[in-house]
């Protein structure tokens, strides 16, 4: 008797010992919960802080960034009065590679320093006719001998400045971060999967929208033109650009002044 009466005594002790730990469970979850729902989630958690600045300290944070690197590989379109422009250029502070296609030809640039080359194919070559007419043979057998060669691009030539343009690291950024009338902060984003803020030109980003990183250093790392004048892809920053001179049996002289690369 004793042995179940003991038994009886405990029983409920038990009872009450096992349902009051699901209990505890539901009021803590519910405090979590409820903490949870009256919180919303930082967007700047885990982020360079960026975010957090005016759309203006941004935009001089983007820029004093990209100022301070010393490579870039720029990638994408460019539309202006010459025509409309695809690159994809590996720039440095001394020099760059890469290639630009436009509407009518396709051809590489290498500069090393002040040294210019360019190198494309023999149609390139060919569609350089100063006469308006039709080439003769040995036109043709020119431009055969510089398919895929290197040329090296006077410095006197017409073209010498065009071209260059294409390979100058602080003239690019330059002209590409650039936001024109008033600047706003816009949506977060993601670029390459970086998370990233917008700052824009006008409210319709008319000026121009820049896409700014908020991991680690906020490098510029999109630019959209205003007037659909063009999309640019920012990357590899501070990556090193190997750049080396052709050789002798890479060059070639083109003998007279280089083609346009207008549209």
């Amino acid at each position: 008797m004793r042995g179940s009466a003991l038994v009886t005594l405990l029983a409920p002790a038990s009872r009450a010992r096992r349902a009051a730990l699901p209990v505890a469970l539901c009021a803590g979850l519910t405090v979590v919960l409820t903490a949870c729902a009256g919180e919303e989630p930082d967007p700047d958690a885990g982020t360079n802080g960026v975010g957090k600045l005016s759309a203006t300290a941004i935009e001089a944070k983007a820029r004093a960034a990209a100022g301070a690197a010393t490579a870039v590989r720029l990638s994408g379109t460019l539309v202006s009065k010459g025509g409309t422009y695809e690159l994809n250029m590996r720039l440095n502070r001394t020099g760059a590679a890469g290639s630009v296609v436009t509407k009518t030809s396709t051809f590489e640039l290498l500069r090393v320093g002040d040294t210019l080359y360019l190198k494309a194919d023999a149609d390139f070559w060919a569609s350089d006719d100063d006469s308006g007419g039709e080439k003769d043979d040995s036109g043709e057998e020119a431009a055969d001998k510089l398919d895929d060669k290197y040329v090296k691009v006077p410095q006197d030539d017409p073209s010498y400045k065009q071209l260059r343009g294409f390979t100058e690291m602080n003239v690019l950024l330059n002209g590409l971060l650039e936001l024109h009338g008033d600047v706003v902060k816009g949506d977060r984003s993601k670029i390459g999967g970086v998370r990233t803020i917008k700052v824009a030109g006008g409210a319709k980003g008319e000026g121009g929208t820049l896409d700014v990183s908020l991991e680690g250093t906020p490098y510029p790392l999109q630019f959209a033109r205003g007037g659909g004048a063009g999309l640019v892809v920012l990357s590899d920053w501070n990556k090193a650009v190997p750049l080396t001179e052709p050789s002798k049996d890479e060059t070639l002289d083109y003998g007279r002044e280089l083609p346009r690369t207008s549209d």
